[in-house]
């Protein structure tokens, strides 16, 4: 699928082969395009007009290669919009690697999971898509299955104890970036270093410097993943004990038995809150108000002992629960709060308007907590007795573990993240010092690799006492590399790629990306015109019916336009976004299953949502009113007028 800006495909036959021994070939082997029902063929999509020589910003393993096109044309390919929703930044693809290797080893090589394995990824036009690696067979899951048992168990039984040493260790790599010094290149070495020390040049501990944030960077997705999969599996778990005995069971309801929990996640939150509440017990609530930038605080507050004091206790929050991105946090382009203040001082004048109103804004934990336990006491009268041990355990387990499912996002896609690309950012102001390129975010335009090309460039010419040569090689890369940045993403990406699947199983696809037959179905329908109607389909993640105003917001910078009572229109939300829900009536997104973000958020805050619908944002326009029915999955556009007054 393309549009109508692009180029006709290109001629396979003319297209050059890398062979795996480097040999470059004029003659591809031989492939035909997806047949009958499917989606595009990966190798007959077209570049954007604007966006020739794209491939330039991404590592050949991240790229089809025609010497392989037999073998990935015949395998579906789904695109991973629920964490790279948008195109990746040449030097951003380093997340992309690390975060599907983290899943792959974890699944095939640590835990030995005896059905998965992990994921093959590629890059079209910049996005991002994924196919399973086949399973094993029976006789290699009996084997992989005893491994399994013998690790997973020892995590089971030990979870709270190895937990706590996960948080340790994740939280020394989070201040190791953060420590991290990048080397100032001073004219001569300190005297020190000859007098005393004899060690390293500024110059060997800038190349080592940044090797080492690499390696963190590389290191965290072993464990972002070493208790998201468990945690998954024992939910799993549960879901599958829940459906062999409640054949017409719910998702949604089987997911509220394990909700109620609070999770890291809502802590960023909870921090507005009490500052809300702060502010108006010192009586400066009005001058927090009138703020919006950071700035503005201090000379609203700081000159008196009750503003000090509130600003102290905003310092104190910051570390660590504002280091919490904007986006995903996969990407450097989604600043933290911490970096920019303007949706956390909003979320805390729109909390004081509330309290102020009456609102004692405590999150219904306990109510959530009392129709949880009335809906697991429910099912368990319908079981006989010698079934009830087994469905506590599993339930007991799948509670103990779902706070992780979450809360690894806080520790590693924000907090650590926030850390590694701000450090990033160090590297960049010292290269831009010595006029490799002009703006400190440029280096986010080149590749990993290409950084340590620049990095040696300027150790051999700063020891040398010379000029680097980058200033006359990066900047035109750069240019030129935004400008087809721009030019993808301006491209509508299809959801899928090559055959339609024969079947769709695996259980994480269907509640973590929300792709089942029937989302396929819908996808399938579109190309070519899109979806059309007045009525979307998609999970239902959050129960609850709301009418109101659509609101879309595309990207992070558009939350500030979010209206109370409006209906939040997104392809996928962030917890940063977790404030806004104060705001709106219910969800919907176009990615996402039962455990997405979103669903879980919107239960927690008993807010209707419906999401993985597909098209919602390319269907619902903003001030257009609409139902959301977190029951039936459905989204019903109720008129067509779009009124944003």
């Amino acid at each position: 699928m393309v549009t109508p800006t692009c180029k006709p495909p290109v001629d396979v036959k003319e297209q050059p082969v890398t062979t795996a021994d480097g040999e470059r070939s004029q003659t591809p082997p031989s492939a035909q395009p997806t047949p009958g029902r499917g989606f595009p063929d990966p190798y007959e999509i077209s570049t954007p007009e604007g966006a020739e020589g794209w491939e330039e910003m991404y590592a050949y393993h991240n790229r089809f290669l025609y010497a392989r096109r037999a073998e990935d044309s015949a395998k579906t390919w789904f695109r991973n919009s629920l964490h790279f929703p948008e195109v990746s930044y040449p030097f951003d693809q380093l997340i992309v690697d690390g975060a599907f290797t983290g899943t792959g080893v974890t699944n095939t090589r640590v835990f030995v999971l005896p059905p998965a394995k992990g994921l093959d990824v590629r890059v079209v036009n910049g996005y991002t898509y994924m196919s399973t690696i086949p399973s094993p067979d029976e006789e290699e899951q009996a084997r992989r299955a005893e491994e399994f048992a013998k690790r997973a168990g020892h995590y089971f039984r030990n979870w709270e104890t190895l937990y706590a040493e996960w948080q340790d260790r994740v939280t020394d790599a989070i201040r190791t970036v953060h420590d991290l010094e990048v080397p100032p290149l001073s004219e001569f070495e300190p005297i020190e270093r000859v007098l005393e020390e004899r060690g390293p040049s500024q110059g060997n501990q800038l190349l080592a410097a940044y090797h080492r944030l690499l390696e963190h960077g590389d290191r965290i997705w072993t464990l972002h993943s070493e208790f998201l999969n468990l945690g998954y599996a024992a939910y799993l778990r549960f879901l599958t004990l829940c459906k062999e005995h409640f054949p017409e069971i719910d998702d949604q309801t089987i997911s509220r038995m394990v909700s109620g929990i609070d999770v890291l996640l809502f802590r960023p939150d909870d921090e507005l809150r009490a500052l809300a509440r702060k502010a108006e017990e010192l009586g400066v609530g009005d001058a927090v108000r009138a703020a919006t930038t950071g700035e503005e605080l201090i000379t609203g507050l700081g000159g008196t002992g009750a503003g000090r004091r509130w600003l102290a206790a905003l310092e104190e929050s910051k570390d660590p629960w504002f280091h919490f991105s904007y986006g995903s946090g996969m990407y450097h382009s989604h600043r933290s709060w911490i970096d920019d203040l303007t949706l956390p001082i909003q979320a805390i004048g729109d909390y004081i308007d509330r309290l102020r109103e009456g609102d004692d804004l405590v999150r219904p934990l306990e109510k959530l907590q009392a129709e949880r336990d009335a809906l697991v006491d429910q099912y368990r009268s319908l079981l006989d007795e010698e079934d009830l041990p087994g469905f506590d355990e599993a339930l007991g387990l799948a509670r103990l573990v779902f706070p992780y499912v979450e809360n690894h996002n806080f520790y590693v896609e924000h907090w650590f993240l926030t850390n590694f690309w701000n450090k990033v950012r160090e590297f960049s102001a010292l290269l831009q010092k010595w006029g490799f390129w002009e703006d400190v975010e440029d280096i986010f335009f080149l590749r990993r690799a290409e950084v340590e090309e620049a990095v040696v460039d300027l150790q051999m010419a700063w020891g040398a006492g010379g000029d680097p040569q980058g200033g006359h090689h990066w900047p035109e890369v750069i240019r030129r590399r935004k400008e087809i940045y721009a030019a993808l993403s301006g491209w509508n990406p299809p959801p899928a790629l090559g055959p339609v699947p024969e079947e769709i199983s695996e259980p994480l696809t269907i509640m973590l990306w929300g792709i089942t037959p029937e989302t396929v179905e819908r996808w399938l329908a579109a190309q070519g015109d899109g979806a059309n109607g007045t009525t979307l389909s998609g999970f239902a993640g959050s129960p609850g019916v709301a009418e109101g105003r659509a609101r879309l917001v595309l990207r992070p910078s558009e939350l500030d336009a979010v209206q109370d009572g409006e209906i939040l229109v997104a392809p996928v939300t962030s917890p940063s976004w977790t404030p806004v829900f104060g705001r709106i009536r219910g969800a919907v997104s176009d990615i996402g299953g039962i455990m997405c973000h979103a669903a879980i958020v919107s239960r927690e805050y008993e807010l209707p949502a419906v999401v993985g619908t597909g098209f919602g944002t390319s269907t619902i326009k903003t001030g257009q009113l609409i139902r959301v029915d977190g029951d039936t999955g459905t989204v019903t556009i109720l008129d067509e007028a779009a009124d944003v007054s």
